[in-house]
């Protein structure tokens, strides 16, 4: 079988995993916002980004050529993200392992749930999810490719 970016969940969990952060205060959800403001501005992308910390919005841009319709795929993968206490891709390929089709299996409608590459939790170490980023406006894999590169990024400058 074939999952969504060829990810296996076993894959998806290495790479959360390697995305978890030593510290995220309000201050750090800025930061990471605008990281990936830069990031997606130096590459010419016509995305839509959302950093939460705690449960609260603490940083959106809508960047030149975006969409309106991307603001309502975040309020949906925020849903998921919440929900699942996993990155939208991880649970797309959840259920893909397993044959299914995310909204079909669970019951949830499409219009208020979208396991949708593009939403990714934040969490820190030794304490656990204490927010989440989301980018839409690209292809599902682009987006969950981006968020998890701008983590990364995050993470990195932490280190030092």
């Amino acid at each position: 079988m074939t999952t969504t970016g060829g990810y296996t969940t076993a894959r998806l969990a290495e790479q959360a995993a390697a995305c978890e952060l030593l510290h995220f205060t309000a201050d750090d959800a800025i930061a990471l916002g605008l990281l990936a403001t830069d990031r997606a501005r130096q590459a010419g992308l016509a995305i839509v980004i959302e950093v939460d910390h705690v449960d609260r919005l603490a940083y959106r841009a809508a960047l030149l050529g975006s969409l309106p319709e991307s603001d309502d795929w975040i309020q949906r993968k925020r849903r998921t993200v919440r929900r699942y206490q996993a990155s939208t891709m991880a649970v797309r390929v959840r259920y893909e392992e397993q044959d299914k089709e995310f909204n079909e299996a669970t019951g949830l409608p499409l219009e208020q749930y979208a396991a949708h590459g593009g939403g990714f939790p934040v969490v820190v170490s030794s304490v656990g999810i204490v927010g989440a980023i989301y980018a839409s406006g690209l292809p599902q894999i682009d987006d969950h490719e981006f968020l998890v590169a701008c983590l990364s990024t995050f993470r990195d400058t932490q280190a030092h």
